[in-house]
């Protein structure tokens, strides 16, 4: 077993056999100017500032041998997996499906539904589409899981409040001991952040831990 002393609320121990590193949604078209996160008016910038965090937690990882899920959130391209309320919901400039200047927006296929290139996945490393917020739902995810014998998860990526908390909830009502990388997870508003990673540890770590980058390559001794 591994164990990272001083993650929040308390010492947090895995197996790194047995972790699996789940990096969601970074995506051209939630971090990079002009797609659908920049369409919602907000600072993509903050986004952009984790990538070379996550590329090294992602290449600590490789070097450890843990198991790397890559998750995407996009929709079909005939939108039968787009609930009319997320399409019509708030005001944004462009819609899930509009053409934009990175192809339809939150597509699979579509040039902004990639993850960005510092990020790549390599050959063998899951890539996972997920039509909603979690990604449990909707996905063979929890099946993943259990061919490879994962009972620990290490989560990266965005957004903190929205997608990243969403799957660490979904993972701990199924059994999961699941920590979520501080620097490496990022929203577009700072408030939310922060509130998140009190709710995720409050209560004797109720949803999960949380722990830094530099924390967690220590444990993997690498």
């Amino acid at each position: 077993m591994a164990g990272i002393a001083g993650a929040q609320p308390f010492p947090f121990s895995f197996d790194p056999a047995a972790t699996a590193l789940i990096v969601i949604d970074m995506q051209r078209d939630f971090v990079e100017p002009g797609g659908f996160g920049a369409s919602l008016g907000n600072d993509v910038t903050r986004l952009q500032a984790i990538v070379p965090t996550v590329a090294a937690l992602i290449a600590g990882a490789r070097r450890a041998g843990l198991a790397i899920i890559h998750t995407r959130e996009c929709h079909r391209p005939d939108l039968s997996d787009l609930p009319q309320a997320k399409r019509d919901r708030g005001s944004p400039t462009l819609r899930i499906g509009d053409p934009g200047p990175m192809g339809r927006v939150l597509i699979a296929g579509e040039p902004g539904a990639e993850i960005v290139p510092d990020l790549a996945p390599l050959p063998g490393e899951v890539v996972l589409d997920k039509p909603g917020k979690g990604a449990f739902h909707a996905t063979p995810l929890g099946q993943i899981l259990a061919d490879r014998g994962v009972r620990f998860l290490l989560f990266a990526g965005v957004t903190t409040e929205v997608c990243v908390q969403t799957t660490m909830r979904e993972a701990n009502d199924r059994g999961f001991d699941g920590l979520l990388v501080e620097d490496a997870t990022e929203s577009y508003f700072p408030a939310f952040k922060a509130a998140t990673l009190d709710m995720i540890r409050a209560q004797g770590a109720i949803v999960g831990w949380t722990a830094t980058t530099a924390e967690v390559l220590e444990a993997l001794d690498v």
